[in-house]
């Protein structure tokens, strides 16, 4: 006999687990099933894990630039094996914590790998082997995505590693390549550099970072070749060869071929969703390239059926999935959400130096046919930030030329993913410049970069 709930939510990541609580907040009897750890590849094996990794090799270059700020120390040296530890260690806690948080929603959690066993039920089963049936009105999937496997350079766990083998190194590798500089790639680089490896980025396309504004990939490529850093854009990867312990990397850019040897090799070339295995077959649910088509609720094409996060459309990131949970699980309440506006999320890498953008880059606005004002501050100009040892960087922000309305900003230097939730704010207000232009930003802080932008842009700045 299958048990009855309100709502069965298949994938206990950052939009699954999210989506069960505000479900369970609503009043609705919530199921909740996960087959591997809750909190998703994010919390145990992305974003947090990774942001401990980074940590750690923040503090390690830091500590090899101790005579900038009048310091002396001898001997300084590190246990690879430690860092890492600390890292699984936080997402160990933090996992934890979002079961502890389900079991006081009332949310009930099932073992086991999901998937649609017809109208409105969900058949769970683990090694094989049925665990339970559940029944229930509306079914939200929330299976999340998987690295991309390509030909050639699937990772084998020893040579070639994904991002699991990345975060749970034996050893610090003398030589690594990355291939792939999105904000994953950049990211494993930038740690792996600043921890002591010698790193090459390989990015296919003509610039690392490419969903960013060109300025700011432009800015980030010289600041890794200044840490030391080899990047390659335009780069196709012709082969890949093996050799005992190491690794070699035959790459064709800029019209000549050259042959790279490292000891380890990162791929990092995108994702694809958990489609498989999920019953969708026999449904109206449609799917484009392994991501499940959804309105702006995170309706399928099947009556009753939702998806969400990664498994759907981008931008693919835990607090867009997160979001669209609650979105979803609202409109399954009739509380009549707002759609989201993607525009309006921003997307944050936490490479050396940090990135942060929210809405149209400059070519994008221009592309879409606004007039734009543009303006931009360099950290240089920033009091807090020369005060932190940090002055490079810059911020950028693009208004419509007609209106005033802030089209889009981007932030490369110090601790700017913790800044551009203010432009995210803004955006999401419909601020235009004026409100930006009277809002009073506290000093000394780095952000008052943000403030200056704007002013730049209207051709009032102060301190540059």
């Amino acid at each position: 006999m299958a048990e009855a709930f309100d709502l069965v939510v298949v994938g206990g990541g950052p939009g699954g687990y999210v989506a069960a609580i505000r479900a369970s907040q609503l009043k609705m009897k919530v199921a909740l099933v996960e087959r591997e750890n809750l909190g998703g590849i994010c919390l145990n094996w992305g974003c947090i894990p990774t942001k401990a990794l980074l940590r750690a090799s923040e503090i390690n270059h830091l500590l090899h630039s101790l005579d900038a700020y009048g310091f002396a120390a001898d001997n300084i040296r590190f246990d690879f094996a430690k860092v890492v530890k600390r890292s699984r260690s936080v997402a160990g806690q933090l996992s934890g914590g979002v079961k502890h948080l389900l079991r006081k929603n009332k949310v009930t959690v099932f073992d086991g790998h999901g998937k649609l066993a017809g109208a409105g039920k969900v058949a769970v089963s683990k090694d094989g082997k049925p665990v339970a049936e559940l029944a229930a009105k509306h079914i939200i999937l929330a299976t999340g995505a998987r690295a991309r496997v390509l030909p050639g350079i699937e990772p084998d766990g020893k040579l070639i590693w994904s991002y699991r083998e990345a975060m749970t190194a034996p050893a610090l590798p003398k030589r690594l390549i990355v291939i792939g500089s999105g904000a994953i790639g950049s990211e494993f680089a930038s740690f792996y550099r600043n921890m002591g490896s010698e790193v090459t980025l390989i990015e296919a396309m003509d610039r690392i970072l490419p969903v960013e504004d060109a300025e700011v990939s432009a800015f980030v490529h010289k600041a890794f070749e200044k840490q030391g850093m080899k990047v390659l854009v335009g780069a196709k990867l012709q082969a890949v060869r093996k050799e005992g312990d190491a690794i070699a990397a035959i790459v064709e850019a800029g019209g000549k071929v050259t042959e790279i040897k490292a000891d380890r090799l990162i791929s990092a070339v995108g994702i694809v969703g958990n489609v498989e295995d999920l019953g969708l077959e026999g449904t109206k649910i449609q799917v484009d390239r392994t991501h499940i088509i959804t309105d702006a609720f995170g309706r399928t094409g099947e009556p009753g059926i939702y998806a969400i996060g990664d498994l759907t459309g981008p931008p693919w990131l835990a607090h867009k999935a997160s979001h669209e949970g609650i979105i979803c699980v609202e409109a399954i309440a009739g509380l009549h959400p707002h759609a989201m506006d993607i525009g309006n999320i921003p997307g944050c890498t936490y490479c050396r130096p940090q990135v942060a953008s929210v809405g149209l880059t400059e070519a994008a606005a221009k592309a879409k046919g606004h007039g734009v004002k543009v303006g931009r501050f360099p950290f240089i100009g920033n009091g807090k930030a020369i005060a932190m040892g940090e002055p490079e960087g810059f911020v950028k922000t693009v208004f419509d030329a007609k209106t005033g309305a802030l089209l889009g900003a981007h932030m490369v230097g110090p601790e700017v993913t913790e800044m551009i939730q203010g432009y995210g704010i803004a955006r999401t207000l419909e601020t235009t410049e004026a409100e930006l232009m009277h809002t009073v930003f506290p000093h000394p802080t780095v952000s008052e970069a943000m403030h200056e932008s704007v002013l730049d842009a209207y051709g009032r700045v102060i301190h540059i």
